[in-house]
């Protein structure tokens, strides 16, 4: 298979718990392109050197390599035009402001709520390098971070932009999911893989959405490894 993506995985190689290669993952399921999904750790810096970089997702396809989320849709789109998912200029300024909006406004919120289950699922090779990276941005402890109560509150308050567009139409994108709905989803798969928290209650708008996004593309994110899949394999 000429396609590849170096794709984060935690201490069972079968989570998959970065949201910026969900998003990836999304969009190749949405073209219908097969892709081989390589476990990478955060300390395999090695392994993706090739790419001048350090981070994943890292997608290469024959010769061309290409780096960030969003610049591989952009390549998707252009490599394989058919199901486009940025389409004319509209559909990408809107896929531009998700983008943000999914970074800045819903990943704090996320992140305050799961971040030591986060901890608890990567792989024990990258702690190290996880909590000394995390705690010299945050300028605190990973525990003292780790909020549920506050960043449910704080995810709470910046959902609701979202349930506005929801109460318009059933995917961010209008009648069927697009790029603004895969760079969203992301967010909420990195809460899905690696902790049993519940982000939203079952009657809220968002909640619907989810459940549409993971049977999408034939179940390509319900299908996901959960770490309480992991847990409870172990525990059996």
């Amino acid at each position: 298979m000429s396609r590849k993506m170096f794709d984060l995985c935690g201490r069972d190689e079968r989570l998959r718990f970065s949201p910026y290669c969900w998003r990836v993952r999304y969009a190749l399921a949405h073209k219908g392109l097969d892709c081989e999904f390589v476990p990478w750790k955060f300390t395999d810096k090695e392994a993706i050197a090739f790419s001048d970089q350090t981070k994943v997702p890292v997608f290469v396809d024959g010769d061309q390599t290409v780096v960030d989320s969003y610049e591989i849709f952009r390549y998707l789109d252009r490599a394989y035009p058919e199901k486009p998912l940025l389409g004319d200029a509209t559909a990408e300024a809107r896929a531009r402001f998700f983008k943000f909006y999914a970074e800045r406004s819903l990943a704090p919120g996320v992140m305050r709520t799961i971040l030591m289950d986060v901890f608890n699922a990567i792989h024990p090779d990258d702690r190290d390098y996880f909590r000394t990276s995390r705690e010299k941005v945050f300028g605190r402890t990973l525990e003292e971070m780790h909020s549920p109560s506050q960043g449910l509150s704080m995810l709470d308050r910046a959902l609701e932009p979202m349930r506005g567009r929801l109460d318009e139409s059933p995917f961010l994108d209008g009648d069927e999911a697009g790029a603004a709905d895969y760079l969203v989803v992301g967010a909420f798969m990195w809460a899905r893989v690696t902790s049993a928290a519940d982000l939203v209650s079952n009657a809220d708008p968002v909640y619907a959405w989810f459940q549409r996004m993971l049977d999408l593309h034939d179940g390509v994110g319900r299908n996901a490894t959960r770490i309480v899949d992991v847990d409870g394999a172990y525990a059996s």
